[in-house]
């Protein structure tokens, strides 16, 4: 069983899903094995919200080189979180 803790890695932090945040929209690294009921739990659950929307994208690894090895970046995936008017917002972006 897995717990909210391993749905969710970490916030994207970035120009754009902070722009985002405004319409309370939150972009996470997840889990790739992870579906969007999943992050809709484990969001409900470790930040106390309601949640209307789980947008799922899978973001292929790049290609690396170091001279002349190549190698490959590992793949990941991002969820951007659209929270119910109603809800409040999650209180760890508003102090970045």
């Amino acid at each position: 069983m897995k717990t909210p803790y391993d749905v969710i890695i970490k916030p994207v932090i970035s120009e754009k899903s902070m722009d985002d945040a405004a319409q309370k929209k939150y972009t996470f690294k997840v889990a790739v094995d992870a579906n969007k009921t999943e992050v809709k739990h484990a969001v409900e659950e470790i930040f106390d919200v309601e949640v209307k929307k789980v947008n799922i994208m899978n973001v292929v690894g790049k290609k690396k080189r170091m001279g002349r090895y190549v190698g490959k970046t590992a793949a990941t995936k991002k969820a951007i979180v659209t929270l119910t008017p109603a809800s409040k917002e999650i209180e760890f972006f508003q102090s970045l």
